[in-house]
């Protein structure tokens, strides 16, 4: 199992070496580089592709396309939930969820791909607005996360743009598998 898989019920060394992995992703990139960017980047990785081949998962269990870019604005929507908590409530508590399950039960495999874009565009362009916004304190406001523990403004910053680069080359992966 990959540290990316994202267990519905993982044990804080789980989280811990998937933070690490993530912001590793990240390096030393400006993350207000890479969020907006993304939109345009999950456009072009899927662009030309049919219908069939976005629903085509790179390997029995796993992701197809589809899923991967309505789980991408899916996250933008906790991301905003999450953000909004932090910059407005002393320390609140920021809830966990199963991106599987998400996936099963809100229909990823059937999701509009074009829809989720403008989603996770119209979104994107609101955090960053907050985020560029934000002062020095803001940034440093912390909410306290179920698995990961005590998050601030600015890891979760960072955070969310590893998420993005895991996901881009992702979509980047099974483009290949299904091209193949």
């Amino acid at each position: 199992m990959s540290v990316f898989t994202n267990p519905a019920h993982r044990s804080g060394e789980d989280a811990r070496a998937y933070t690490s992995a993530v912001l590793e992703l990240l390096g030393a990139r400006n993350p207000l580089d890479v969020l907006p960017a993304t939109p345009d980047a999950v456009r072009h990785a899927v662009a030309g592709l049919s219908e069939a081949e976005l629903s085509r998962p790179e390997a029995p269990g796993k992701w197809s396309m589809r899923h991967v870019v309505r789980h991408l604005a899916d996250s933008e929507i906790v991301w905003g939930y999450r953000l909004r908590m932090v910059l407005a409530h002393n320390r609140p508590s920021l809830t966990g969820y199963d991106q599987d399950l998400w996936a099963d039960r809100l229909q990823y495999g059937s999701a509009n791909v074009a829809d989720a874009i403008g989603e996770l565009a119209a979104l994107r362009r609101t955090h960053v607005g907050l985020l560029r916004a934000a002062s020095t304190a803001d940034l440093q406001r912390v909410g306290v996360h179920s698995e990961r523990g005590e998050e601030s403004v600015a890891h979760m910053l960072r955070m969310y743009a590893g998420h993005d680069l895991l996901h881009l080359a992702q979509l980047a992966r099974v483009r290949r598998a299904v091209a193949a």
